[in-house]
């Protein structure tokens, strides 16, 4: 993501900024963005393992929701309930896709 970001323009035309500099947000958010709930996956009993994960991306739809309130000023309510429907449809996607490949 942050090479494609990168690439996408100069940052000339659209005002946007250096590619360099967005690429590197967009790598490191995308970096935070998935390795706290990866990580708990290093645990080795998976159940405990799983109920770690599910602790961790509550956080993570709180705190999403919450820089949505800060930054876009939306109403926390709603971002709560838009981040975790995405969460959501994507946790339904990936155990469909897990199902159909195993």
């Amino acid at each position: 993501m942050a090479f494609s970001e990168g690439l996408l323009d100069t940052g000339d035309l659209t005002g946007r900024g250096n590619p360099f500099v967005r690429g590197a947000i967009t790598g490191g958010g995308t970096f935070v963005g998935g390795v706290f709930h990866t990580l708990p996956f290093l645990i080795t009993d998976y159940q405990v393992a799983i109920v770690v994960a599910v602790a961790v991306v509550g956080v993570e739809l709180v705190l999403l929701a919450w820089l949505r309130t800060v930054f876009f000023r939306t109403n926390f309510g709603s971002s709560f309930v838009s981040v975790t429907l995405g969460g959501a449809i994507i946790a339904a996607v990936s155990s469909a896709l897990g199902v159909a490949a195993g």
